[in-house]
């Protein structure tokens, strides 16, 4: 479950950026970010719970603000597949199972 989930955040993140590149319509991309982005989140609230689902929202912003500049510097495809990597390396670290024996 927990690659699945940062599959599809990293996805996201991915054709995000394809859709805003081949329509020309940056807010089209943010639609596509914002939708699959909810839809990873409520995953990794149900899998990982609030803590560290937020967590990985947070990575997965940060991951978005950085491609830009990072995009300057080395392109766009390859910022955006090289936080793609470094997010869901790391959204996939955090987002380890609920400990069921702690919550009951």
């Amino acid at each position: 479950m927990r690659l699945r989930i940062v599959l599809v955040a990293v996805a996201t993140l991915a054709v995000g950026f394809a859709v805003a590149q081949v329509t020309g319509q940056r807010w089209l991309g943010g639609v596509v970010l914002v939708a699959g982005g909810i839809v990873a989140a409520v995953l990794a609230w149900r899998w990982a719970g609030p803590v560290r689902a937020l967590g990985a929202v947070a990575v997965f912003a940060v991951a978005f603000v950085v491609a830009h500049p990072l995009g300057r510097l080395i392109g766009a495809w390859p910022a955006v597949l090289a936080v793609c990597a470094a997010s869901g390396t790391i959204a996939y670290a955090l987002l380890r199972p609920h400990d069921k024996l702690s919550a009951t």
